[in-house]
């Protein structure tokens, strides 16, 4: 039987301890054997203003994911021509790693735009996702919700975002319990989003 790996996509800008709890729920109350959180460099569907650069989000996923022997960090995406579409990334990783199966990880209002996605139709036959509530997510749109390829996973619902904590940083809050510790070192002795 194949590996199970279920990826979490996201820029991490920075990680907080909503990514943690949510990879590792994932991990521990599915039948997902790792879970691998990729690191994306650019979103074509987000603006890149307030991104820090690749390898400095890189550093503070591995960083946070130390001591989770189920949880780990992945910069596959950086060497994909840019800008990156799931579809491909998946294609990818078959061919690199063939004795494992991979998985999507997403919260809610992701799956509500899935259909807007590159090749869409291809991930839904081909790889099983699993959704994580959001407290702000409407409706499920119909073809999603009873999809056999697609779980909805009873995880905690963790509204902590990352823009929150780069605007808080930046107005000079103290919001160390958002962060892991060494995550918050890190952006502290780096003086990240303080301007």
């Amino acid at each position: 039987m194949k590996k199970k790996i279920g990826l979490y996509f996201g820029t991490f800008n920075p990680i907080h301890i909503g990514h943690l709890a949510i990879a590792n729920h994932m991990v521990e109350f599915t039948p997902l054997d790792e879970v691998w959180l990729v690191v994306t460099p650019h979103n074509p569907l987000k603006k890149k203003r307030t991104l820090l650069e690749d390898h400095h989000r890189y550093e503070m996923v591995y960083q946070a994911t130390e001591g989770y022997d189920k949880l780990k960090p992945s910069k596959i995406e950086f060497t994909l021509p840019q800008p990156n579409y799931t579809v491909n990334t998946l294609a990818h990783l078959e061919e690199k790693y063939p004795d494992y199966a991979f998985a999507l990880i997403m919260g809610e209002d992701n799956l509500n735009t899935l259909h807007k996605w590159r090749n869409y139709d291809v991930i839904l036959e081909r790889f099983e996702i699993f959704v994580y509530p959001r407290m702000t997510s409407t409706q499920l749109k119909e073809k999603f919700q009873h999809h056999p390829k697609i779980t909805k996973v009873d995880a905690p619902i963790m509204e902590i975002s990352s823009t929150f904590i780069r605007k808080s940083i930046k107005a000079g809050k103290r919001i160390t319990p958002l962060l892991p510790s060494k995550v918050w070192k890190y952006i502290d002795e780096m003086n990240f989003y303080k301007s």
